[in-house]
């Protein structure tokens, strides 16, 4: 029991002092040298080196005890600073995800529908040129398929994928897979799986993910879980990027400091939220058959999850029983883990 206890306050520390400590150590040293240099003397090292041997010199008069003290001070201000940006990075995420923007408080509902708006015009406008491609794509095969004797008819022939749908294709993506519901890319990524498993299997994932997440092997929900810490850290780091544009106001270099790390928590969220999103669809494909089975929705067997199936598992985690067939009921809003 103590060796659990000792590794396991290892671990917590180890924890506290990469996610606290250093990233708020580092805040704590811009905000020293922004007020030591200022506008004027931004990038004078000169100017800082003084500064920080005057302070050296200053804890040495101190002693060991001075010492101690600052060091105490030093660590629980960093500490300080790295929950203000964990509190800050879950208002961030909250805002990214975006899974409840029509409840926000009207100026931030008013700005979200604004941007969704927005996000769905480019889509519609990037769906339509897609589209295009795509007919122009089917007419080029059909033309090759007459060339070529003993073919089937055009309908039959596939669509052959060439470079200018591809890259319609990626236009349209990179707004959104599906119709824009969310103010961002990344809120659509997580939202595109639930639209996708009920198109697929008739399944609301809001209502049956906790009991699919109950059932899921040790090796699936770590995976899901370090995506999802994943998210957060880069969240959070975007929450420093926020806290480093603030010194702007007195030193102009923590601008260039919070434009990079906004760019690096910009792609690392986007990383991690398709990360999560293909993690959730795909244990959701691969478990929920199972899940169906242990509540006596089908029978042993393999096979896939059927749409049927899939329905009458949502109605049964809803309480509602199964078997009843309604094709507006609305999705759920529970969120995923």
């Amino acid at each position: 029991m103590g060796g659990l206890l000792a590794t396991l306050g290892g671990k917590l520390a180890e924890r506290w002092l990469s996610l606290l400590v250093l990233p708020g150590a580092l805040f704590v040293a811009a905000v020293s040298a922004a007020r030591m240099l200022g506008h004027g003397h931004a990038l004078d090292l000169a100017l800082l080196v003084r500064h920080v041997k005057h302070w050296t010199a200053a804890v040495k008069v101190a002693g060991l005890p001075g010492l101690a003290v600052a060091m105490v001070v030093l660590l629980l201000v960093s500490a300080a600073a790295g929950l203000a940006a964990q509190a800050l990075g879950s208002v961030c995420e909250y805002a990214v995800l975006a899974s409840q923007w029509e409840s926000w408080p009207p100026p931030l509902r008013q700005l979200a529908r604004r941007c969704v708006d927005r996000r769905r015009r480019r889509w519609q406008r990037e769906r339509a040129a897609y589209m295009r491609e795509w007919d122009a794509a089917a007419r080029r095969t059909a033309l090759a398929a007459r060339s070529v004797p003993h073919t089937r008819t055009a309908d039959q022939v596939p669509v052959r994928r060439d470079t200018s749908l591809d890259a319609a294709y990626q236009r349209m993506t990179r707004i959104s897979e599906f119709e824009p519901q969310r103010t961002t890319w990344t809120g659509d990524r997580v939202h595109a799986v639930m639209v996708r498993l009920e198109e697929t299997f008739r399944l609301d994932l809001g209502v049956v993910w906790p009991s699919l997440w109950l059932t899921l092997p040790e090796v699936e929900r770590t995976e899901i879980n370090a995506a999802r810490e994943a998210q957060t850290r880069a969240t959070t780091l975007a929450a420093w990027a926020l806290l480093y544009l603030a010194l702007t106001v007195i030193w102009w270099p923590g601008l260039v400091i919070a434009c990079v790390t906004a760019a690096t928590a910009w792609r690392r969220t986007r990383n991690a939220a398709d990360t999560y999103a293909q993690l959730i669809e795909a244990s959701t494909q691969l478990h929920a058959r199972a899940l169906a089975r242990q509540l006596g929705i089908v029978p042993e067997g393999e096979g896939p999850l059927t749409p049927e199936a899939g329905w009458d598992l949502t109605r049964l985690l809803q309480g509602r029983g199964r078997g009843a067939e309604s094709t507006n009921t609305p999705a759920s809003t529970t969120s995923l883990p």
